[in-house]
């Protein structure tokens, strides 16, 4: 026969390692969510990234001729959001229209919170040129390893958030 008098408090133990156990479980639900939206997030931005690198990279290919007003332009972060002639309501050259180019894909690139560059590929010798768009803390450049940068040297940084695309 089960002495009933030790049993007191027994069912409330249960339902607190029950209820422990539980809350572990939905901890790690949390945790996954959480994981889940981040990715989201981040493959929004890479989307972006890549519609505004294909948009540049098409206007580059238009007009060919102006590739050094797009280097000059998109080097130069003060000269990005600037222009000279409205190309939608007026005829352009091709610098003209580089120039206007420039200032629609950095001016969505702002709107966005990201940045835009075209610099040499890095890791080849060929004159290649890579369009670089960037976001969060990291900047659309070439320079030192863990310093907020898309690449160091041949190396690209896996603690940036950025996007490269080459262009030919």
């Amino acid at each position: 026969m089960i002495n009933r008098h030790h049993q007191k408090g027994v069912g409330l133990v249960e339902i607190l390692v029950a209820l422990l156990i539980l809350a572990i479980g939905v901890m790690g639900f949390i945790a996954l969510q959480y994981r889940a939206i981040e990715a989201t997030a981040e493959s929004g931005a890479r989307i972006q990234a890549i519609n505004l690198a294909r948009d540049l990279a098409e206007r580059m290919r238009v007009n060919r001729g102006a590739e050094n007003v797009y280097v000059q332009q998109l080097n130069t972060a003060n000269a990005q959001l600037s222009f000279s002639t409205n190309c939608f309501t007026a005829n352009c050259s091709s610098t003209a229209l580089a120039d206007f180019d420039v200032a629609q894909v950095a001016t969505k690139a702002r709107s966005v919170g990201m940045t835009v560059n075209f610099l040499n590929c890095q890791g080849n010798n060929d004159g290649r040129r890579c369009i670089y768009v960037a976001w969060d803390d990291t900047a659309a450049t070439n320079g030192a390893l863990n310093e907020g940068n898309c690449t160091a040297g041949n190396v690209y940084d896996p603690n940036s958030t950025c996007l490269i695309m080459e262009v030919y």
